[in-house]
């Protein structure tokens, strides 16, 4: 009886720790524990919004990050349709070779050439980290690198904020940055930007989510199609920053005003600016000219019936196509990423805009106050 007795207690004891230790994760397999820790003496955490429809997606405050996002296909089975990685110390480890996975991006997104540029007649010199640009805010603290204050404000919405200080990576004057996702009923992610200055300076927010149609990243994505409203791109030199020039995209490669494989024409190497990009890395023109209910873009996947309808107010879009994934990055679940096996969609302002008069301006002054909004909106089409 006692044996008896043991064997049923050591059982229990090991039930309750089961049950103790035991940890759910996300619809998409993260586990919230590989995402608590501290990263320069500030912790760190997962959070998850979910809205009526069974969506959800996830972030994380190390860089304000998107880690995952969990829409139905048109069989109903929810896909991840986003690159990321299982834990912050992923994200640390892969983070400063430039991929910025669902980050959010500043103080100023995209490059600005020879990390240079002056205003109200004072120079200021950038971190020179992409052959010799200043690429998504340059150093060690820009916004993708950091840890952002998590503020949970219901279970569909989020808001991470950061204070950037006046000289931090050459960039003048202290900025106070709020951004707020918010996951809505209609299967959409709306991202609201807002930043004040106490010094006049350059701002241009984005954020950098690689998004996979098809659910499966450990191949290319080159058969999704892709619809662009814009009848202009920005073209690029050999170390792909803006020559201030406006192209039209008739004619070429960069027209996507009709439905196209996106596949189809990445590497005419006829066209110069493919090459100067390796494919696709270029500042889209949109025809929207600010209008929010516009549709910039619309991505497709077939193979899943998986649509995503691109808004913003923003005057331009970047379509990155993941010309740099080289299957060394391991992502979630293990999976290597292959070349071109993530979209970036990244909507702001022109390239190297505060050395380009002509380009709309990007200069934020004491007083005022930016504000942006970009919509990634989901749905299935049959």
């Amino acid at each position: 009886m006692k044996t008896t007795a043991k064997i049923i207690t050591l059982i229990l004891s090991i039930t309750m720790l089961a049950c103790t230790t035991s940890e759910q994760p996300t619809q998409s397999g993260l586990l919230r524990s590989h995402f608590q820790t501290e990263h320069a003496g500030m912790p760190t955490d997962l959070y998850t919004l979910t809205n009526q429809q069974g969506m959800e997606v996830c972030f994380t405050n190390f860089g304000g990050r998107i880690v995952s996002i969990m829409v139905p296909d048109k069989n109903g089975q929810l896909l991840d349709v986003c690159l990321g990685h299982d834990s912050i110390a992923d994200y640390i480890r892969y983070g400063y070779q430039g991929c910025n996975f669902g980050a959010l991006i500043g103080r100023y997104g995209n490059r600005i050439k020879e990390g240079r540029f002056t205003l109200d007649g004072v120079e200021y010199q950038l971190p020179r980290n992409n052959d010799g640009n200043c690429l998504h805010g340059g150093g060690e603290v820009a916004f993708h690198n950091r840890v952002w204050e998590a503020m949970p404000i219901s279970d569909s919405s989020i808001a991470f904020c950061t204070v950037s200080e006046d000289g931090e990576d050459g960039f003048p004057g202290t900025l106070r940055v709020k951004v707020t996702y918010t996951l809505t009923d209609d299967n959409a992610i709306r991202i609201d930007y807002e930043a004040t200055t106490d010094k006049p300076t350059v701002i241009n927010l984005t954020n950098h989510c690689y998004f996979c149609l098809s659910g499966d990243p450990s191949r290319d994505v080159m058969h999704e199609i892709l619809y662009l409203n814009a009848e202009a791109y920005t073209p690029v030199d050999g170390n792909v920053a803006a020559t201030g020039e406006v192209a039209t995209v008739e004619n070429t490669p960069f027209d996507f005003r009709t439905p196209t494989r996106i596949g189809e024409r990445i590497n005419d190497t006829t066209h110069q600016q493919i090459i100067n990009g390796r494919g696709y890395d270029h500042n889209w023109i949109l025809a929207t000219h600010g209008d929010i209910s516009a549709v910039a873009g619309i991505l497709y996947d077939p193979t899943t019936g998986i649509e995503m309808r691109i808004h913003t107010d923003q005057p331009g879009v970047q379509f990155y196509a993941g010309n740099f994934l080289d299957g060394s990055f391991l992502g979630k679940n293990g999976v290597a990423y292959p070349r071109r096996s993530g979209l970036c969609f990244e909507t702001q302002h022109f390239p190297d805009s505060p050395n380009q008069p002509a380009f709309p301006s990007t200069t934020l002054r004491p007083g005022e106050t930016y504000t942006t909004t970009t919509i990634y909106k989901f749905d299935i089409r049959l």
